[in-house]
């Protein structure tokens, strides 16, 4: 589970998830806000809608959190998610070579159409499935690094390092992004 607000402000962010279908995408975002997995997990229609907060020192990240459907028929309603988002975490299968190809046009399409100052993490998972691996983290990290965004391999089954992708992609937003900005009471 996220931590509890901090003390100080609080700054709201829209952040989106994107990447092919069946590569966890949902599975992520309800381990990071509800702590749960389930192993067979009925595909996005569209997107749903999800919030969570982050502590990070003296500020409060809230995520507003679109999970968007993988699947091709709704490709075309993506830039309607993506649109106005302040992070955007591009999620591959490590073991499906494909899932990893298309989320680097994910991450074209974001760097072309989304905000000019959105903050991406590229997020390689199911690490768990190791020995089934088709896509070393070398490469994903050389791709991210070429292209001045975060990676970061996770596993929504065993909750490995599902909080610190979120943590870590709300660290840059409070001082890169315009947000909302609450008193905390």
């Amino acid at each position: 589970m996220a931590a509890p607000p901090a003390q100080g402000r609080v700054f709201q962010y829209k952040l989106v998830l994107l990447g092919d279908s069946a590569v966890g995408k949902s599975s992520l975002v309800l381990r990071f806000v509800r702590g749960q997995f389930f192993e067979y997990q009925e595909s996005t229609i569209g997107a749903a809608f999800l919030t969570q907060t982050v502590a990070l020192n003296e500020t409060t990240v809230k995520f507003e959190i679109w999970d968007t459907a993988g699947q091709e028929r709704y490709h075309s309603l993506a830039p309607m998610y993506y649109r106005g988002a302040a992070a955007a975490i591009v999620v591959y299968d490590i073991t499906n070579r494909d899932s990893f190809q298309r989320a680097k046009q994910w991450v074209k399409e974001l760097q072309r159409q989304g905000n000019p100052n959105i903050v991406i993490a590229l997020a390689g998972n199911k690490s768990d499935l190791n020995s089934k691996r088709k896509v070393e983290p070398e490469e994903a990290e050389s791709y991210a690094s070429d292209n001045g965004i975060f990676f970061m391999e996770t596993s929504a089954k065993t909750a490995t390092n599902v909080n610190e992708l979120f943590v870590a992609i709300g660290a840059p937003l409070p001082p890169a992004c315009q947000a909302v900005h609450f008193a905390v009471a």
